[in-house]
């Protein structure tokens, strides 16, 4: 699993049977995914009006999450750093 600054929530990447799964490089710190991550869900992002699912697809590469063009939100077409898990799940 990993954080989603652009969805504000965790995203998680099967990487041993059963389901779909990912490669992973083996790093807890700067983890690569392939192939891209794709997240819809149910409600609106601020960009996405009423009634269409949100959507968030990315690429995490070397600690770094690319979001591509046809995310709902505002991170869409922006790189940034993967977030630290652990703030994150302490601010629980």
């Amino acid at each position: 699993m990993f954080w989603c600054p652009g969805c504000d929530g965790p995203h998680a990447v099967g990487i041993r049977p059963p389901g779909p799964q990912w490669s992973w490089n083996g790093s807890d710190t700067a983890p690569t995914f392939m192939p891209s991550v794709l997240s819809t869900y149910e409600g609106a992002d601020a960009d996405t009006p009423d009634g269409i699912p949100s959507r968030c697809h990315s690429y995490v590469t070397d600690g770094r999450i690319q979001f591509l063009a046809d995310c709902s939100h505002g991170l869409a077409g922006q790189t940034v750093d993967l977030p630290d898990w652990e703030a994150h799940e302490s601010a629980s």
